[in-house]
């Protein structure tokens, strides 16, 4: 009986020093997500009287806003297995390109307060008419990636890319990665159809 309960108390003793104050929790994990390999075909935009066309992945799905279908040639460019869409809008410039420049700009400043870090880069293609400025934003804000693009004399047109889940940057990485990726090729792709407006 004695040696019983020696062995209950060396038990209890080695159970008790294995024991830490403060159990480190093992850190979240996030599902691996298979992205496919991009393919590119180019918008039929020409056919529906809009000034412009590009590349775009063909993991969107190019589908007209029907709120502002009009005359204005806005569209999305939605993502259907990634929760994500890119929105374009479009203006014509009518003397009003610094406006629209500082409108741009101040959509996207809205992030500022979130974003550790707003990387801005000049947009020039001299030989297609094609300028402008992409903001990549690096923190918890709701927009990952916006841009504007301009003739600089007719036209101009504004993207923006939200995902419709809950920004969570660490798990998200891969996929925002991929759709710059795609953002990138569509304003390397992009051309003006119409000089005159």
């Amino acid at each position: 009986m004695i040696k019983q309960t020696l062995i209950t108390a060396l038990l209890l003793m080695v159970m008790m020093a294995s024991c830490k104050e403060d159990p480190i929790p093992k850190p979240r994990a996030y599902a691996r997500i298979e992205l496919p390999t991009q393919v590119y075909g180019t918008t039929d935009i020409g056919d529906w009287d809009c000034p412009y066309s590009f590349e775009y992945s063909n993991q969107s799905v190019l589908t007209v806003d029907p709120r502002y279908q009009d005359s204005t040639c806005w569209y999305n460019l939605y993502y259907p297995r990634l929760k994500a869409t890119i929105h374009l809008t479009y203006t014509p410039v009518r003397n009003n390109l610094s406006r629209q420049i500082e409108e741009s700009r101040k959509l996207a400043m809205k992030h500022i307060s979130m974003a550790s870090k707003i990387d801005e880069e000049m947009v020039q293609h001299p030989s297609k008419k094609v300028y402008g400025i992409t903001y990549d934003f690096q923190g918890k804000t709701a927009s990952d990636y916006q841009f504007f693009l301009t003739d600089s004399t007719a036209h101009f047109i504004r993207g923006a890319l939200y995902f419709n889940i809950n920004p969570n940057k660490d798990s998200l990485a891969p996929v925002i990665e991929y759709i710059q990726a795609d953002v990138e090729h569509l304003i390397e792709t992009f051309e003006w159809t119409d000089t005159k407006l």
